[in-house]
């Protein structure tokens, strides 16, 4: 199996994770990102200022991997309350405006108090086999 593996930061080394995996070289497969700020770890206090920096977060991954926001082929979203999912499908909308991914939303604990949201996507590369 061929695969690639991707990371975007200075920390990403010391995490037990990747930024992203691109498999059999026509899928990126990215880690779950939350919406906090990677240069200082902060997390913004809106569902929305974190749903836009989730996904500012994730569009780095995938350029880093050689695809961007509109190879994007499914989206999962791990929201703290989901109360928040209208605000979050407000800022979604945004990055998303047609020809949508499929996506998963669920309600779910996430690993710090702070954090109100967390997205994975799966994208296909332009100029894949696949497509």
């Amino acid at each position: 199996m061929k695969r690639r593996v991707v990371n975007v930061g200075d920390g990403a080394a010391d995490l037990p994770y990747s930024s992203a995996v691109v498999a059999r070289g026509d899928f990126v497969y990215t880690s779950g990102h939350a919406g906090f700020i990677p240069e200082t770890g902060e997390a913004p206090a809106s569902i929305q200022a974190q749903t836009v920096q989730a996904l500012e977060n994730l569009k780095e991954v995938l350029e880093a991997a050689g695809a961007t926001l509109e190879h994007v082929v499914k989206v999962n979203i791990y929201l703290a309350d989901v109360d928040d999912f209208a605000a979050m499908n407000e800022v979604y909308r945004e990055y998303f405006p047609h020809d949508r991914p499929a996506r998963s939303t669920v309600g779910a604990p996430l690993v710090r108090s702070d954090l109100l949201i967390e997205i994975e996507m799966v994208a296909l590369l332009p100029n894949s086999s696949s497509q």
